[in-house]
């Protein structure tokens, strides 16, 4: 490996492990934010949206990847839909257990990587939810492959990239939290990937792109997501 490839691997790894801080830092206030209705988009179109996608496909049983505080586990529970949630913040899923609804798990995603059965397995539908925010998301998506079923899909929402400022390119970006609340947040770095990226990593990790909606805004009709339908790609 060069010397710029070392380098760029431990600007890589420094921040998945700021990312991965940031969560553990803003638990309690993302949790706030999430059940109080503080996030417009979320409460005017996107919680709405992914829990509708899921709804229509009358999974059996859903992995919801990086769950959060638990809202869409608990929201499937009370439309009779089991589902289980994992996510690498320790204080979010103490949360969302005090919470109740379903079955929640903390594991980080490299050890879903490592051994993706730690979740469960014979899932027909896995979502995640502005929850892939790695630059290195094959891996990852290769790993759910294994405890997903033959026929199982994949729910992807994502920023729009109409909501991002330019350049629009792959590359890591700072989320500040800005109108998300009061509270004193921790700066989050994520990376941005533009729609090819999206999905030549989808058929990188064995997906294919099966469909794709623009979550709106109910007044302006401004594009809030990115929406995106994946199923397993057939192996040759």
């Amino acid at each position: 490996m060069s010397k710029r490839s070392r380098l760029a691997a431990t600007e890589d790894r420094e921040r998945s492990r700021l990312l991965q801080a940031s969560w553990r830092d803003n638990a309690a206030a993302w949790t706030a934010a999430v059940r109080s209705g503080a996030i417009e988009s979320r409460r005017v179109a996107t919680d709405a949206a992914i829990l509708d996608a899921v709804l229509a496909r009358r999974p059996a049983l859903t992995l919801d990847l990086g769950c959060g505080e638990g809202w869409l586990v608990r929201a499937l529970g009370g439309h009779g839909r089991a589902a289980v949630g994992v996510d690498g913040s320790a204080p979010l899923i103490e949360a969302a257990a005090r919470a109740g609804g379903g079955t929640y798990l903390c594991f980080g995603y490299d050890a879903i990587v490592e051994d993706p059965a730690c979740c469960g397995s014979g899932f027909d539908l896995t979502v995640a939810n502005f929850a892939l925010l790695e630059e290195r998301l094959a891996p990852l998506l290769a790993a759910l492959r294994r405890i997903m079923t033959p026929d199982a899909a994949l729910l992807v929402q994502t920023v729009h990239p109409l909501n991002v400022a330019p350049p629009y390119a792959d590359g890591w970006r700072i989320e500040d939290f800005r109108g998300f609340g009061d509270a004193a947040w921790t700066p989050m770095p994520w990376y941005f990937r533009t729609l090819a990226s999206w999905l030549a990593v989808l058929r990188e990790g064995g997906f294919t792109l099966a469909g794709l909606t623009e979550p709106a805004h109910p007044e302006d009709g401004r594009p809030l997501s990115l929406l995106l339908e994946a199923r397993l790609a057939r192996q040759a």
